[in-house]
């Protein structure tokens, strides 16, 4: 997908990209690739497959949630900044927050917010199970999002504590999610959520299975959730 494709692409769902934006991830894409050759954000590098497989992919989840509607976004494990930063450009409104647990990555990440001119972004370095314990963190997102993190028995005990009551996890997922849902659905009970509805479709030009989950945050989450780090993926939810 080079650059014209992914203004194409995006217009076609009704997502207009100016001039500025479109600069935005031609400096993002450069500064991916040089600071790739430090440490390894991705192994993805070629500039078409990053339009394709991290931007383009990234703001999916605008195809099937409305950021309009929201002011914050916690990004779990976001790594490189996907997809809550090409979703921050698209939607420059948004408060984005962002846990990862390499602190080389958070280096990229300020990097980049400075060079790209993004206002509204934090960055901690951080286990997701230590931050949701966070009391300045805790149940107060609108909105909170993970790619391709965990399996969602996981990822909701990463992800469901930060969200607010009343707002929502939105899990961007490859293949197979049915099954995944299946053995999340009492991690997403137990957490204080409903699974509102998950959308499939096919990424462009590759036809490679994509899925886009949003669960509703109803209740607040047990206090004893997250558990201590490590557990969530060791012994899931079930």
């Amino acid at each position: 997908m080079n650059q014209q494709q992914f203004v194409t692409a995006l217009a076609a769902q009704g997502l207009e990209v100016s001039e500025h934006q479109l600069h935005q991830f031609k400096r993002y894409y450069e500064l991916l690739v040089e600071w790739n050759e430090k440490m390894n954000l991705t192994a993805i590098t070629n500039e078409e497959d990053v339009y394709l497989k991290h931007f383009y992919d990234s703001i999916t989840a605008a195809f099937y949630f409305d950021f309009t509607t929201v002011t914050t976004v916690c990004d779990v494990g976001a790594g490189a900044g996907f997809p809550s930063l090409p979703i921050k450009i698209m939607f420059p409104h948004l408060q984005v927050t962002i846990v990862d647990s390499l602190n080389k990555r958070i280096g990229f990440l300020n990097h980049l917010a400075t060079e790209l001119g993004l206002e509204g972004v934090a960055f901690h370095h951080g286990r997701a199970e230590e931050f949701g314990k966070n009391k300045q963190f805790r149940e107060r997102f609108d909105v909170v999002t993970a790619r391709a993190v965990a399996r969602m028995s996981v990822l909701a005990e990463y992800c469901l504590p930060l969200a607010k009551v009343g707002g929502q996890f939105v899990a961007l997922k490859a293949a197979k999610v049915s099954e995944e849902l299946e053995d999340g659905a009492i991690a997403l009970k137990v957490l204080g959520g409903n699974l509102r509805e998950s959308f499939q479709f096919q990424l462009p030009g590759e036809e490679s299975e994509r899925n886009i989950v949003i669960v509703d945050k109803k209740r607040t989450t047990p206090g004893k959730y997250p558990r201590k780090a490590g557990t969530p993926a060791k012994d899931p939810l079930s």
